[in-house]
């Protein structure tokens, strides 16, 4: 189903450094500096985290486009890779508006969108209008049998041109999660899962929940929850309002 290969390999080459680093800098000739060098590290290495709430800490990510996102995310916005979980009841949910402002960016940068078994057929005008270039998206139709959807999705995320794969998948079993995890590292793409339930065992490092908000004064409001991420040991929500990008394209 997945092209095999050893999941006991070596730790991701930045981890390593990383860890060097912090050696380094623990030998008593180097304390001097050496918890300015650690801090350092912390903010600019998602692959190290205290074991505490890290909420807006850091400068890793890519910002979201939605400043109050932002402030409860590791890093301070989007991991530049990796596979992050969408949990939302249903579809149409405001899912696709929350990436709006990452989609603008990776197209910008010239790398491909890879959507893989959309529920809904893709309205070329609506992302025109949100200020993507259409040329750059490719999609893998909804009655793809799912091995082969899974095998594009592997194939895409050890890519380096594809700086983003957007795949509607509910159940992926843990090791399949594993090896698109490892997939991603590989070609230092994100990959995005949406799915309508979460998952307490799930691998993947970040996990958001959309539904919708008590708070709402209009259909386009939604409460986002952060269930999962490294460093955090609670749930944080933020209430955004979904379509501000869509409405204001670049």
């Amino acid at each position: 189903m997945i092209i095999s290969r050893d999941s006991s390999q070596d730790l991701n080459p930045s981890t390593n450094t990383a860890y060097s680093d912090i050696a380094r800098v623990s030998h008593p000739q180097g304390e001097g500096r050496g918890k300015g060098h650690i801090e350092h590290l912390l903010h600019t290495n998602p692959h190290l985290w205290r074991g505490c709430n890290l909420a807006g800490q850091g400068s890793h990510g890519r910002s979201t486009g939605f400043p109050q996102l932002d402030a409860i995310l590791p890093g301070q916005g989007w991991p530049t890779k990796g596979l992050m979980e969408i949990v939302s009841p249903y579809w149409g949910m405001g899912e696709l508006q929350l990436l709006i402002p990452l989609m603008r960016s990776i197209v910008e940068l010239g790398q491909w969108i890879l959507w893989i078994s959309p529920p809904y057929l893709l309205y070329a005008p609506a992302l025109v209008q949100a200020g993507i270039n259409t040329e750059q998206v490719l999609v893998v139709r909804l009655d793809t049998s799912c091995k082969d959807a899974l095998w594009s999705m592997e194939k895409a995320l050890q890519t380096e041109t594809c700086g983003l794969v957007l795949a509607w998948q509910n159940w992926l079993p843990s090791k399949v999660l594993r090896r698109l995890q490892l997939a991603a590292d590989t070609g230092n793409t994100l990959g995005v899962i949406f799915k309508h339930h979460d998952s307490k065992h799930s691998p993947s490092p970040i996990r958001l929940q959309i539904k919708d908000s008590p708070h709402a004064t209009g259909f386009n409001e939604a409460e986002i929850t952060l269930v999962k991420a490294r460093g955090n040991f609670r749930p944080l929500s933020t209430q955004l309002n979904l379509y501000q990008h869509f409405q204001q394209p670049a």
